[in-house]
C-alpha cells in the first residue's frame, strides 16, 4: 500500500515510518527541510508545508492512505489557529489527490468544556479532517511513553530534579499512559482492517494511573527513588507551567499547553479497540524502561524536530 506520513520527523512519525517500511507498505514521507531529516532506506522524501497550500499537492499524488501526525504547540500560542489552517489545506490536497483514506492520531478527553485548550484543538482538527471526502479513521491516546515524548520527558525530568514535589491537583488526575510501540501497533495494523475505516478508537495501556503515581513509578524505576508529592490547591495552571520551565528542559511553548490538559481526565474506554486489534499492551514499568533505554541522541534530535512534528 501507498502511504504517506505527515509530521515525520516528530515522535510519533518518526517511530512510525520505519515501521510501515517493515510491514512492507510504501512510505513517502512529507517534511518542511529534507536537510533535517535523515530518511530510512527506501524512504521517499517529499517537501512541503501544511501552513503553504499547494506546497505538498505533489507529496499526495499516487497515496492511498495518510497518516494525520500534525500539531504546532511549539509555534506558541497561536498554536491552535495555525493547526486549523494546516487541517484544511490537507482536507483539501487530500480531496483533489483522491485520497482513499487519513489516519489522525488525536487527544483524549470528553467533548465539554473542561478540554484544555490543547485538547480542544485536537479534537478541533479531528473534526475538520472529517469532513474530507476520504475515510478518516482517528486514534485518541493521552500521555504516549518513550523517548522523544515531550509529557515523558516532563516526568522524567521532574522525578529527577527535586525530591519533594510541591504540585497543583492535577497530580490526582487520572491518565491512562500507553507505550510508543502499542501506538505504532495500532497506527500499522490499521492498514490491514479496512472495517475501521471512519471509526474512532480510544487507546491506553493496561493500566490508569494518577499523574502522582506516574511520577512516583517513574522515579523507583530510574533508580533515583519516588518523589514526595505535596499537593496544594494555590498552584494554577498557569503558574504550574512557569514551574515546569524552570524545573525541566522541556520549552515552554510546548509545556504550557500540555500542563493545562493535566486537569482533565483522560481514560480511554479501550473495548473497541481491543476488539477489532490484537495489540498485546505493554505494561507501564516495561514501557518506562524502553524509553529509558533510547539513546539519548535520538531523544534530542526529536525533541529538538521542527514545529510539523506530533508527540505528546
Amino acid at each position: 500500500m501507498h502511504v504517506l506520513v505527515t509530521g515525520a520527523t516528530g515522535f510519533v512519525g518518526g517511530h512510525l515510518a520505519p515501521a510501515l517500511l517493515a510491514a512492507g507498505h510504501s512510505v513517502r514521507v512529507l517534511v518542511r527541510d529534507p536537510s533535517e531529516y535523515a530518511p530510512p532506506d527506501g524512504v521517499d522524501v517529499a517537501t512541503g508545508d501544511l501552513l503553504d497550500a499547494g506546497s505538498f499537492d505533489a507529496a499526495l499524488a499516487g497515496i492511498d492512505v495518510a497518516y494525520y501526525l500534525i500539531h504546532s504547540m511549539r509555534a506558541g500560542t497561536d498554536y491552535a489557529e495555525r493547526d486549523r489552517r494546516a487541517a484544511r489545506n490537507f482536507r483539501r490536497a487530500a480531496d483533489a489527490a483522491g485520497v482513499d483514506r487519513v489516519v489522525y492520531l488525536g487527544g483524549l478527553g470528553e467533548d465539554d468544556e473542561t478540554l484544555s485548550e490543547h485538547l480542544r484543538s485536537r479534537r478541533e482538527v479531528e473534526f475538520l479532517l472529517k469532513e474530507g471526502e476520504y475515510d478518516l479513521t482517528t486514534f485518541r491516546a493521552a500521555i504516549i511513553i518513550g523517548a522523544g515524548s515531550a509529557s515523558f520527558r516532563m516526568i522524567r525530568e521532574l522525578t529527577t530534579r527535586l525530591p519533594v514535589l510541591v504540585t497543583p491537583r492535577w497530580v490526582r488526575t487520572d491518565c491512562h499512559p500507553i507505550a510508543i510501540d502499542d501506538v505504532i501497533a495500532y497506527l500499522v495494523d490499521v492498514l490491514d482492517t479496512p472495517e475501521t475505516a471512519g471509526e474512532t478508537y480510544e487507546i491506553g495501556g493496561p493500566e490508569v494511573l494518577t499523574y502522582a503515581e506516574i511520577l512516583r513509578r517513574t522515579g523507583r524505576i530510574m533508580g533515583t527513588g519516588e518523589p514526595k508529592i505535596v499537593p496544594i490547591p494555590v498552584l494554577t495552571p498557569k503558574l504550574s507551567a512557569y514551574w515546569v520551565g524552570l524545573l525541566t528542559d522541556v520549552p515552554s511553548s510546548v509545556a504550557r499547553p500540555l500542563i493545562h490538559g493535566l486537569k482533565t481526565p483522560v481514560v480511554a474506554d479501550t473495548e473497541a479497540a481491543q476488539a477489532q486489534f490484537a495489540v498485546d499492551l505493554t505494561p507501564f514499568a516495561d514501557a518506562v524502561r524502553l524509553a529509558l533505554s533510547e539513546p539519548r541522541s535520538r531523544e534530542t534530535a526529536q525533541a529538538a524536530a521542527a514545529t510539523g512534528g506530533a508527540g505528546r
